[in-house]
């Protein structure tokens, strides 16, 4: 367990408490953990829920270097823009009115392409027919 917390930036913290570390430590904790077994792939629901945004780009950027070194595939469940755009290459879009998935492929290639006013609106966190500039 000590080469995955030091994977993820924890090495000398192996006898903290979870009350004895910050937020960020102990979703990177929670990480460390579910790479435990080497999976070949790990699932997320909202990683960055309860981050700060500085805190929330460092686990993004935490979750793409894994993904690069360990070959792992990660599964993000997430509202947050900001890390679709960062970590996304694949991307499902569920409707909750039909109950369908109504586009997927690469979040940038959908915001520059899709028609679907949903997804777009989405991507663009409500300015619809507008293109975001830097993402």
């Amino acid at each position: 367990m000590s080469l995955k917390l030091a994977l993820v930036g924890l090495a000398g913290f192996e006898e903290f408490y979870p009350s004895e570390i910050s937020g960020g430590m102990k979703k990177r904790a929670g990480l460390a953990r579910a790479m435990a077994l080497d999976p070949d792939i790990l699932f997320f629901d909202e990683p960055s829920a309860g981050l700060d945004p500085v805190s929330a780009r460092l686990l993004d950027d935490l979750i793409l270097e894994l993904k690069e070194s360990l070959g792992t595939t990660f599964v993000v469940v997430t509202h947050e823009l900001a890390s679709i755009f960062a970590i996304g290459n694949n991307s499902v879009y569920l409707d909750v009115d039909t109950k369908t998935m109504t586009a997927s492929g690469d979040p940038r290639k959908l915001l520059a392409e899709s028609s679907d006013p949903k997804v777009r609106n989405f991507l663009t966190r409500g300015e619809g027919s507008a293109h975001a500039q830097v993402l």
